[in-house]
Formats: structure tokens, sequence, C-alpha cells
């Protein structure tokens, strides 16, 4: 069976990595828990590390995460559905929110449970996907606030998910206005303003997060070790934190052009050969994974020699060339991933998934050196 692993050494180096920073920037974070699943292996691995506050937008998963932490704070980062309610108030200590009917049902839904119940209200600022527009904002904060056992902790945003619109300086010290307009229009205090994902981490580098900006949501850099806002990478973290390992279960010397004539695969497409290819053998490798448990266009051979070729539903099929690392049948092929793969690969029950605490003393040595 093939299995994904994830190195909890790297994964613990990554989340001090990003503490140090916005400790240093007078900034409280979340970690986003999404990715993992629910994995409960993988979600006790992660609080193991972090277990403040950990954001998802799947209910099933913070209910795991109550399971193992009870006192972990869990938030809720999607507007919720008004049929969940009931369980919103039960396993999420916070929620995002832009619609003030599911507001007020989960405020009766607060009361009948007894609970103050603490929402962070979204704000559109460009992205259109979930936010309440800016004209409506005092008013419907002005709502909010009459109904019980309702706090209201912050107002957010969410950047470059939908549309990819990216955050600027600009729309941060609109965000910020925004929030002292409520605050003197109410004389309330809104502790938080929830504008900083992944995508602004390298606006802090760059000093160009206004003060008032105190709440970051994080997942992909976290696991990653990526820069978003440049489609790169940030030095000193390490971007390997997950592996997918499969095994060979065939290995042939086979042609390098399929024979007869062609129609659709089971994707629905027609696949182009280089026809100066005919004649030509290289050595083929199938492992037990398909496109059910991966993209393969989300995931790369650690070993360059090695070239994807395609997948069916449950078998991949690879080039080795002229096989110089004398793979067999039984042996296991590596693989990078990004988030996209991962994501899926913790969706399917067919993908085994493995912690791994082993520390690689070496990477970590140069890691620290860059910092």
């Amino acid at each position: 069976m093939s299995y994904i692993t994830l190195n909890s050494n790297k994964l613990s180096h990554n989340y001090n990595f990003l503490n140090q920073l916005f400790r240093e920037k007078n900034i409280e974070w979340a970690v986003v828990g999404k990715l993992l699943c629910g994995n409960e292996k993988f979600l006790q691995c992660l609080l193991n590390i972090c277990d403040k506050e950990i954001c998802d937008s799947r209910l099933t998963n913070l209910r795991h995460i109550k399971k193992i932490s009870p006192t972990t704070q869990t938030v809720y980062i999607k507007p919720p559905a008004k049929r969940l309610v009931k369980s919103i108030v039960q396993f999420a200590d916070v929620s995002f929110n832009t619609e003030i009917d599911t507001i007020k049902a989960l405020s009766e839904e607060a009361v009948r449970q007894n609970r103050t119940h603490k929402i962070v209200i979204m704000v559109e600022m460009g992205e259109l996907r979930e936010g309440i527009m800016v004209k409506n904002l005092s008013n419907f904060y002005g709502e909010v606030l009459q109904l019980p056992n309702i706090d209201v902790v912050g107002i957010g945003t969410n950047l470059n998910c939908l549309n990819g619109i990216l955050p600027d300086e600009k729309k941060l010290i609109k965000l910020s206005r925004f929030k002292e307009i409520i605050e003197e229009s109410y004389n309330e205090k809104i502790p938080y303003i929830s504008a900083g994902s992944s995508v602004t981490i390298p606006l802090l580098f760059q000093n160009l997060v206004p003060e008032e900006i105190n709440h970051f949501r994080i997942g992909e850099t976290l696991f990653f070790g990526t820069d978003v806002y440049n489609d790169s990478t940030i030095n000193g973290m390490y971007q390997d934190v997950f592996k997918l390992t499969t095994e060979i279960i065939e290995i042939v010397e086979k042609p390098m052009i399929p024979a007869g004539d062609a129609g659709t695969n089971l994707t629905g497409e027609t696949p182009i050969h280089d026809q100066n290819n005919i004649g030509k053998t290289s050595v083929r490798a199938i492992v037990d994974i398909g496109i059910l448990d991966i993209d393969p266009t989300q995931i790369n051979p650690i070993n360059d020699d090695i070239e994807i070729i395609g997948a069916s539903s449950d078998m991949m099929i690879l080039d080795l060339s002229d096989n110089l690392q004398n793979y067999q049948v039984g042996d296991t092929v590596d693989f990078s991933m990004n988030y996209m793969a991962v994501l899926r690969a913790m969706n399917s029950d067919y993908v085994d998934k493995i912690v791994d605490n082993k520390l690689d003393l070496k990477r970590l040595k140069i890691l620290e050196d860059k910092n």
C-alpha cells in the first residue's frame, strides 16, 4: 500500500520558525489544519507541537480536535450553514460569519447550550469570496451587538483563495480603519483583525503589515515552507514535511510508443506521443497508486532520473529510462508533494498515513545556518 509520511520534526521546525516571526511582530496566529482532513494520527502530531488555536472548515475535523485536546480553541473558518448551528456551537469556539440570520441562529443555540460563541465578522476586500460589503459593516456590527451569547472577537478578510487577489498595505490599512470606525461608533473594543494568511507573510518581511493587523491564519506556509505571494520558498523552512512513498508492482522494458488505434483514456484525453520514439524502448515501472488517490501533475519523483508517464484509476506508470538505480519489484519510489497533492492523498482511505519522528540533523544544520 502507498503511504504518505509526515515528518514531525520538520513540522516542528517550521512551526518554531513562524512562531518566532510572529512573536517579533506582536502577532497572534492560528494553525489552519484542514489539510490533515481530520486524521487523528496527524492531528495528534500537530497538537503536540501547537495546541493553542486550530482552524478548519470541516466540522468533523473540529470534532476530532476537541476529542484529542478539549482545551484547544477551535475556529470554523467559513460562514456556517444554518442547519449546522448546533454542532458549530458545540465544537467550534469561534466561527467566521457574514449573514445576520445565521448569527441569530448561533445566538439562539448558544443560549440553549449556555455558552458564549465567539465570532469574526468577515469583510469583502476585493477577493469576492466570503465577506459583507464595507458599506454595511457598521450597521451589521450594531445588529450583532444586540444578540445574547455572541461575542465579536474580530473582523477579518480573505484574499488570494478564489480570484488570486493579493494582499497589500493599502487594503490592510483600510481594514484597520474600518475597525477604528466601528469601535468609535459603538464604544466597543474589537480585539483582533484577522487579515493575515500564508500569502501575507512576505509583507511581514518587508514591514508592510500595519501593526493593527494582529492575527494570522497559517496553513500552507507552515506545512510547505512556501512564499505564496511570490510562488517561491522561504529560506530557513522545510519544504518536504510530507513525502509520498509507492511500491513497484511491475517493472518491464517496454516500447515507448503504444500500438493500435487510440481513443480517449480514463480521463477523457487522447495522449500525444513523440513519434521520434518509435522503435525505442525504456524500462517502465507500475506503482500502486492512481488518480483516485493522487493527481500525478501535483507530485514529483525525488529521484530526478524518473519520469511520470501517466496514471489510471489505481496505478501510475513511471519511465525509469535505463534503470541505472536497478529498481526491482517490491522496491519503493518516493515523491515530493505540493499542497493539493497532500490534500487529495489525505482524503483517500487507500493511502496510509505515517508519522516519522526521525530528525535529519544535516538538513536542520543547513537551515539553522541560513537563519
